[in-house]
Protein backbone atom coordinates (compact mmCIF):
# COMPACT_ATOMS: atom_id res chain seq x y z
CA UNK A 1 0.00 0.00 0.00
CA UNK A 2 1.54 3.18 -0.96
CA UNK A 3 1.85 6.35 1.75
CA UNK A 4 -0.99 8.76 1.80
CA UNK A 5 -1.13 11.44 0.67
CA UNK A 6 -3.36 13.79 2.23
CA UNK A 7 -4.81 17.26 0.41
CA UNK A 8 -7.12 19.76 1.38
CA UNK A 9 -9.67 19.88 -1.88
CA UNK A 10 -11.90 23.11 -1.83
CA UNK A 11 -14.65 23.46 -4.86
CA UNK A 12 -15.32 26.60 -5.20
CA UNK A 13 -19.13 28.48 -5.12
CA UNK A 14 -18.07 30.05 -8.15
CA UNK A 15 -17.56 26.61 -9.89
CA UNK A 16 -14.72 25.55 -12.11
CA UNK A 17 -11.83 23.03 -10.99
CA UNK A 18 -11.26 22.02 -7.36
CA UNK A 19 -8.72 23.85 -5.81
CA UNK A 20 -6.24 20.98 -4.54
CA UNK A 21 -3.57 21.70 -1.67
CA UNK A 22 -1.25 18.94 -0.21
CA UNK A 23 -1.28 18.68 3.45
CA UNK A 24 1.15 17.00 5.97
CA UNK A 25 -0.65 14.06 7.76
CA UNK A 26 -0.75 16.71 11.12
CA UNK A 27 -2.32 19.08 9.41
CA UNK A 28 -5.08 17.08 7.53
CA UNK A 29 -5.82 15.63 11.02
CA UNK A 30 -6.25 19.26 12.30
CA UNK A 31 -8.43 20.53 9.57
CA UNK A 32 -10.52 17.54 9.10
CA UNK A 33 -12.79 18.10 11.83
CA UNK A 34 -13.46 21.70 12.30
CA UNK A 35 -14.34 22.04 8.05
CA UNK A 36 -17.84 21.70 8.21
CA UNK A 37 -17.97 24.23 10.40
CA UNK A 38 -15.21 26.79 8.65
CA UNK A 39 -17.73 26.31 5.38
CA UNK A 40 -20.87 27.43 7.49
CA UNK A 41 -19.84 30.20 9.10
CA UNK A 42 -17.52 31.50 6.01
CA UNK A 43 -14.50 31.93 8.55
CA UNK A 44 -10.83 32.65 7.16
CA UNK A 45 -8.37 30.14 7.97
CA UNK A 46 -4.92 29.92 7.63
CA UNK A 47 -3.43 26.52 5.92
CA UNK A 48 0.40 25.28 6.42
CA UNK A 49 0.82 22.98 3.21
CA UNK A 50 3.19 20.12 3.00
CA UNK A 51 6.07 22.66 1.69
CA UNK A 52 5.55 24.88 4.69
CA UNK A 53 3.34 27.47 2.37
CA UNK A 54 0.83 29.84 4.64
CA UNK A 55 -2.50 29.87 2.62
CA UNK A 56 -4.97 31.96 4.16
CA UNK A 57 -8.57 30.71 2.77
CA UNK A 58 -11.52 32.92 3.03
CA UNK A 59 -14.48 29.94 3.42
CA UNK A 60 -17.46 32.11 2.76
CA UNK A 61 -15.98 31.64 -1.39
CA UNK A 62 -15.90 27.44 -1.09
CA UNK A 63 -19.39 25.54 -1.69
CA UNK A 64 -17.39 22.18 -0.53
CA UNK A 65 -14.27 21.28 1.55
CA UNK A 66 -12.68 18.09 2.62
CA UNK A 67 -9.58 16.04 2.83
CA UNK A 68 -8.99 13.70 0.22
CA UNK A 69 -5.84 11.10 -0.22
CA UNK A 70 -3.69 11.97 -3.86
CA UNK A 71 -3.11 8.39 -4.10
CA UNK A 72 -6.41 7.27 -4.44
CA UNK A 73 -7.24 5.86 -8.01
CA UNK A 74 -10.94 6.94 -8.60
CA UNK A 75 -13.09 9.58 -6.78
CA UNK A 76 -16.66 10.66 -7.53
CA UNK A 77 -17.60 13.40 -5.34
CA UNK A 78 -17.61 12.27 -2.12
CA UNK A 79 -17.44 8.84 -3.12
CA UNK A 80 -14.34 6.31 -3.59
CA UNK A 81 -14.44 3.36 -5.80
Amino acid sequence: MADQKPALVLHLATGGEPLLFALTTEESAKLTGKLAQLVKTGAVETVTTKNDAEVAINFAHVAAAYVDDLNRKTNIFGMHA
